[in-house]
């Protein structure tokens, strides 16, 4: 039996449908039981277990930007500038105008008070639950949009908006002080703790503020938006954002460098928790909703959902080998990639492609290129490894790959990624070779010095420590090998033998140095948690391994390809476990993973991104048609009819008041209660799905105050 509706909410002023609904904004819970979350296009998500079932409402005509609740009253703010509040059960609904054109957050700090703050520096207070609002926005100065407002108490609050800026009360409300902050980015959520402030913004910005300190900025290390923060207490703030990474501080972990382990691959927004151990958080791009019951250490999908996960073709070229995909390094939504001697840029995350340039030098015939690097310092340097004859040469743009010159010669493996550029200090390349020796350049690749005479046997891959720039990491084959060296490549000490012909590709993390894996052209994929001294088999691959990469916002997440097949092998829990996803034609090269939900594989004839969509079930899907009043009780016949599996109920009211409408089968038997609740005057449709249920005649009969209609439909299955 599908559990009855338990949140009322209001009338739409227009027809809607289920297909306009995008996702979700916002989720609380009074108690663990009862939750609801909030989006866009009228999109409301109800649960009355606790997420392991959900109900869904469209309400046409408002977008709900943030849900609050305080005791048993929910508070819901829309971006038309007005407050939906509501409680648990059958209760009616109120609808509460404020005096802005949008509300992007509420507050609820006891039963009759709230605040709610605006585009346009307005902040709204409530003492008389919701009835009227004053201005409360004094020492505001200008039209400032405020995206987040907190309080801790009754007098002291928080509220953030643009351009960073930070306001703060210590009187309710009665006046608000600018706060100094070291950012200009727009700050999207705070949260007011009763021992210091959190805010989290764009491009990773995360603000702390101890007691009276002042607020410091956390170096989080990526450039994607936090947009959610939560947490019971100053020193356990999770925040969320991204491709779906959840962070926290707890354990006097001052990075944020504890990663929640999610199966989220899309876009967090919002994170809530009840209290040390319940959370929930949601995407604006998705219904899917994911809960943790023990403080973080693992989520699950919530209510039966499920995601499907298609590789799409983005660009269609050849003569890849090695790994040549590039980040822009001060733009996050492009990217480079090589194609034999061709230059490709995409400045929309992947999506499309345009060739900018090509490698080539006067008087030389390149190929394939195995390695491409733009420089973080000056975008206008690009340096690559291409394939030549009678040797294969590292070459060096300085006008944005208009014209190229060769910094040194010498042949390497015809597989491998012979060439790495240093993450932490841009102006030093590294070079191996085929045959032995180890090259370095300082000068931003412009001339290389060997720095060891070591024997590598067709080297694949270079793999520079995060902040350990005197650590390095070499795969070879013939037979796979992977070889560490602590002193900047004078010397080397063997720390892995695997089966398979190569080590075709080693992966680090910018959060955890301890840890890396390691792919080989056979089954086996090995891990490192001691700074690549052991290494231990995680996995047995179908195929043979190639590219790999760490998610560059979260390190529980590692992709890797393989070259043969057309599989890629995926884990968002640190390698416990991985599941699979076809990658369509060709064979693997490399792969880059920027987010949990943007991710690239270079594929020797195609690149291809992953397409990530998530289908939740919702037990009962209710939609409000309109709120003009019609002129008497009615129930339609549902359509389509007959129907397999679901099908639509309409029915008129014609005043406010309880309705029930329950299907029954031949022999009077309810097998189903769709609403059970107090609803105002209007015209609705509610989706009654059979699946559960066989082929045969039903009754559905809608109760109000004012007597009962029946009518039959027919399942055929």
């Amino acid at each position: 039996m599908r559990k009855k509706l338990q949140y009322l909410f209001l009338l739409s002023m227009f027809l809607c449908s289920n297909l306009f609904a995008q996702g979700l904004n916002s989720i609380v819970t009074l108690d663990g039981t009862n939750v609801i979350a909030v989006g866009d296009n009228g999109n409301i998500l109800r649960s009355s277990n606790g997420g392991n079932t959900w109900s869904k409402n469209i309400v046409a005509g408002y977008s709900f930007k943030c849900v609050a609740a305080y005791d048993s009253t929910v508070w819901a703010a829309c971006s038309n500038g007005k407050i939906i509040r509501t409680k648990p059960g059958n209760n009616p609904l109120t609808i509460l105008n404020v005096s802005v054109n949008s509300i992007n957050s509420i507050c609820a700090i006891d039963n009759l008070t709230a605040f709610v703050c605006g585009n346009n520096g307005e902040v709204y207070r409530t003492t008389n639950y919701g009835a009227n609002w004053d201005l409360r926005n004094s020492g505001i100065s200008f039209p400032i949009k405020l995206n987040s407002i907190s309080f801790k108490d009754a007098l002291n609050g928080v509220v953030v908006g643009d351009g960073g800026y930070i306001y703060t009360t210590a009187n309710g409300g009665t006046t608000w002080t600018l706060a100094a902050t070291p950012t200009t980015r727009n700050l999207l959520k705070v949260k007011y703790y009763a021992t210091g402030i959190c805010a989290v913004g764009e491009y990773g910005v995360l603000l702390m503020k101890a007691g009276a300190g002042n607020f410091t900025a956390v170096n989080t290390r990526i450039l994607t938006d936090i947009r959610g923060v939560s947490g019971i207490d100053f020193n356990n703030v999770k925040v969320c954002g991204g491709g779906g990474f959840i962070r926290n501080n707890s354990g006097g972990n001052s990075k944020f460098l504890n990663f929640e382990v999610n199966p989220m691959m899309a876009n967090l927004v919002d994170i809530f928790y009840l209290d040390a151990n319940t959370g929930y958080a949601v995407s604006s791009l998705n219904d899917a909703i994911i809960k943790t019951t023990n403080g973080g250490q693992n989520w699950n999908l919530t209510g039966g959902a499920t995601a499907t996960y298609t590789w799409v073709t983005k660009l269609t070229a050849s003569g890849s080998i090695g790994n040549t995909l590039c980040p822009h390094p001060n733009n996050r939504d492009a990217m480079f990639v090589v194609y034999n001697t061709g230059i490709y840029r995409s400045s929309n995350r992947g999506e499309n492609w345009t060739q900018i340039g090509t490698i080539a030098v006067s008087g030389l015939t390149l190929s394939r290129t195995h390695s491409f690097y733009v420089n973080p310092i000056d975008t206008n340097i690009m340096v690559a490894a291409s394939e030549s004859s009678p040797n294969d040469v590292v070459v060096k743009s300085t006008n944005y790959g208009a014209n190229w010159t060769v910094s040194f010669s010498k042949n390497f493996s015809s597989y491998g990624q012979p060439l790495e550029q240093d993450q932490n200090a841009p102006n030093r390349y590294y070079f191996v070779p085929d045959g032995g020796g180890f090259y370095k350049s300082t000068d931003y690749g412009s001339t290389f010095t060997q720095v060891s005479t070591y024997p590598f046997l067709s080297p694949c891959d270079i793999v520079v420590m995060y902040d350990s720039a005197n650590v390095l990491y070499v795969g070879e084959s013939s037979p796979s090998r992977v070889y560490k060296s602590t002193d900047s490549g004078a010397n080397w000490t063997l720390v892995l033998t695997s089966s398979g012909s190569e080590i075709p590709s080693i992966a680090n993390s910018i959060f955890d140095k301890t840890q890396a894996y390691a792919t080989t052209f056979s089954s086996p994929l090995w891990k490192t948690t001691n700074y690549g001294d052991n290494w231990t088999q995680v996995y047995t691959l179908t195929g043979s391994g190639w590219g790999s990469d760490i998610c560059r916002e979260d390190p529980n997440f590692y992709l890797t390809g393989t070259y043969s097949g057309s599989t890629g092998y995926k884990t968002t829990n640190g390698g416990a476990s991985f599941f699979t996803s076809s990658i369509t034609t060709g064979a693997g090269a490399g792969i880059i993973v920027m987010e949990k939900a943007y991710m690239l594989a270079q594929q020797t004839t195609n690149l291809q991104k992953l397409s990530i969509s998530y289908n939740t079930p919702t037990s009962i899907e209710e939609t409000t048609i309109s709120n003009s009043i019609p002129a008497k009780y009615g129930l339609y016949q549902n359509y389509p009819n007959p129907f397999n599996p679901s099908t639509v109920i309409k029915f008129d009211l014609v005043k406010n008041g309880y309705v029930k409408l329950v299907v029954y089968n031949e022999v009077g038997r309810e097998v189903e209660t769709l609403l059970s609740a107090v609803r105002n005057a209007g015209t609705y449709e509610v989706k009654f799905d059979a699946t559960a249920l066989s082929s045969g005649v039903y009754f559905y009969k809608l109760e109000t105050e004012s007597g009962s209609f029946t009518k039959k439909m027919l399942l055929v299955k």
